[in-house]
C-alpha cells in the first residue's frame, strides 16, 4: 500500500512540469491571438479601409466620400451668423473639420491650434477652415466667444451633413456624433484629401498642427503623382 502511495506521488510530481508547460503554451497562444486581433483592428475602419499613416505618430483612415469625389452639399446655421453654404465658397480651397462638439475640449483646442498656425495651412493653399458639429448653434456661439475663436463652426443637429460625409462613423459616441475628421475640398468642389483620426481603437481627438500640415502635404503630393 505504501508503495502504491509513493508511486502515485511520483506520478503527480512528474506530471506537474508537463501541466505547467502546457499552461504556458496556452497562455502564449492566447496572447498571440489577442495581439493579432488588436493589430488587425488597427488596420481597419468600421468599413474595412486600411489605416494610413504619414509624417508622424498620428494614424488615420480614409472614409467615403474620399479623394476625387464630389463634396456633398453643406448648408447649415453658422456661429458667424445666418447660414453658411459650401457652394458659396467655390473658387476657394476649404478645409472641413468635423468634430465631436462641446463635450470634447480637445476638439476646440484643435481649432485654436489651427488658428495659431494658420499661415502654415495657407502655405498649403487652404483659404478657409470650417468646422462642423452637432450641438445647437447658440451653444456653439457661446463656446466660440469664451475661447475667442474666429473659425466658423456649423451646427448639424440632425446629422444630415455628417451622415452625407460619413463623419459620424469615426467617433467615440457610436454614430450619434462626429469623430475627428478633416476633408480638404478644392475650388471645384472636389475632395482632394481626407483623414479620419477619431475612430477605434485610438480615438484621436487632437492632432498637432505640425503633424496635420505634414499629412496634408504628403497626401497632396501622393495624389499629384
Amino acid at each position: 500500500m505504501k508503495s502504491d502511495n509513493t508511486h502515485a506521488k511520483r506520478s503527480r510530481s512528474a506530471s506537474q512540469p508537463v501541466k505547467i508547460g502546457a499552461g504556458i503554451a496556452i497562455a502564449v497562444v492566447a496572447l498571440s491571438l489577442i495581439w493579432f486581433s488588436n493589430e488587425n483592428s488597427r488596420s481597419q475602419t468600421a468599413g474595412g479601409a486600411p489605416t494610413m499613416s504619414a509624417s508622424g505618430q498620428f494614424k488615420f483612415v480614409v472614409g467615403s466620400p474620399g479623394p476625387g469625389q464630389e463634396a456633398p452639399a453643406i448648408r447649415l446655421a453658422a456661429s458667424t451668423g445666418g447660414e453658411l453654404d459650401l457652394a458659396t465658397l467655390r473658387g476657394k480651397t476649404v478645409l472641413l473639420y468635423f468634430q465631436e462638439g462641446l463635450m470634447c475640449q480637445p476638439c476646440w483646442d484643435q481649432i485654436a491650434e489651427i488658428e495659431k498656425h494658420v499661415s502654415e495651412f495657407r502655405a498649403l493653399g487652404v483659404d478657409t477652415v470650417v468646422s462642423i458639429t452637432t450641438d445647437p448653434v447658440d451653444l456653439i456661439v457661446r463656446k466660440i466667444k469664451d475661447m475667442r475663436l474666429t473659425t466658423a463652426v456649423l451646427s448639424d443637429p440632425d446629422l444630415s451633413v455628417s451622415k452625407a460625409y460619413h463623419a459620424n462613423d469615426f467617433g467615440m459616441m457610436g454614430r450619434s456624433r462626429d469623430g475627428h475628421s478633416f476633408i480638404l475640398v478644392d475650388p471645384d468642389g472636389k475632395i482632394r484629401w481626407r483623414a479620419d483620426y477619431g475612430g477605434a481603437p485610438d480615438y484621436t481627438m487632437f492632432v498637432p498642427a505640425a503633424n496635420l500640415v505634414a499629412q496634408i502635404r504628403d497626401g497632396l503630393a501622393t495624389a499629384a503623382r
